[in-house]
């Protein structure tokens, strides 16, 4: 019998939005986004505030 061994989750990042008041209009614009452009737009809020963190 194999025993498998848990694999750690990809990337390993951490994001805590504790304390954020920037609403989703602020981060994300009021125009029709697609999900590629909202992930490009949310990876840079997020660089921008430094709120992410390797575990």
């Amino acid at each position: 019998m194999a025993i498998f061994k848990k694999k750690k989750a990809f990337g390993g990042y951490n994001i805590c939005f504790k304390g954020c008041d920037d609403s989703m209009e602020k981060v994300f614009g009021t125009g029709k986004l697609a999900p590629s452009e909202m992930t490009k737009k949310l990876w840079a809020y997020v660089k921008r505030k430094k709120i992410a963190g390797k575990k």
